[in-house]
């Protein structure tokens, strides 16, 4: 395949599968952690209404969400691109940062949520996303 194809492939990979499992695991987040009682989650004004019954317990699944999503489509992305593999990972990094910093302006979350989301979430996830498939392409090399 051509390079150039690969790369935007790696984009559209990344960013594709990476939502989905972001979206997977804010599907299933309040089976596990259910919302708090009167709290309505399945709309953004349901949430901005609500937001202030949350507990930090409520914010766990939304940055492991926001954190593997980025993970996941980051490592994609540097194992399918053909060149520029780290700036190929930190695209969906950043991509996935400016949803962030857009959620962040949506909803009312707690300051330390912001910060800790926006600071952990998404860049050093898409760093070690990068360091893992270069990893994984050396030892599939070595092999």
């Amino acid at each position: 395949m051509r390079p150039i194809l690969r790369n935007i492939l790696a984009i559209i990979v990344g960013a594709v599968i990476g939502s989905m499992v972001n979206m997977a695991l804010i599907t299933i987040s309040g089976t596990i952690i259910p919302p708090p009682e009167g709290a309505i989650v399945t709309t953004t004004e349901g949430l901005k209404e609500s937001m202030h019954l949350f507990e930090t317990k409520h914010f766990i699944f939304p940055f492991v969400a926001h954190a593997a999503g980025t993970l996941v489509g980051s490592l994609l992305a540097a194992l399918i691109a053909a060149s520029h593999k780290l700036r190929f990972a930190f695209g969906i990094g950043v991509l996935f940062l400016a949803g962030g910093v857009a959620s962040a302006f949506m909803l009312p979350a707690p300051f330390w949520f912001i910060v800790v989301d926006i600071g952990f979430a998404y860049l050093p996830m898409a760093f070690i996303g990068w360091k893992l498939a270069t990893s994984l392409m050396a030892k599939k090399h070595s092999s």
